[in-house]
């Protein structure tokens, strides 16, 4: 959508940059409407819309992410399972015949409890 009447090679291009721990950065030539289809007040060309849902001028930023602190760090990746020990080849075996459909009874080749 554009807000000029023109030609579409006259139009900017709508780019949109997510900033670390920040809102998004919306730039270009866009119609930013509510839920209804009414333009929302206060666009510009360049606008900053808030990602962390503090903002009081939402769906615009007012930097209330950072007296939240919020941040859009990943949460540190944790393995779903550890072992105490590596296997050994004797258990890495079991393994492998348990998932390839062959019959292994639990915990065959080792007094190590599944």
């Amino acid at each position: 959508m554009s807000r000029t009447s023109g030609d579409a090679a006259s139009a900017r291009p709508v780019t949109v940059t997510a900033c670390a721990n920040g809102p998004l950065i919306v730039r270009g030539d866009i119609d930013l409407v509510d839920e209804q289809g009414r333009p929302l007040d206060g666009q510009r060309r360049t606008m900053a819309l808030c990602r962390c849902g503090a903002s009081a001028t939402r769906p615009f930023c007012d930097g209330s992410h950072k007296s939240i602190g919020f941040r859009t760090e990943p949460p540190a990746r944790t393995p779903a399972v550890t072992l105490a020990e590596p296997l050994t080849a004797a258990e890495a075996a079991a393994l492998v015949e348990r998932t390839d459909g062959t019959e292994a009874p639990v915990g065959a080749g080792s007094d190590r409890p599944d």
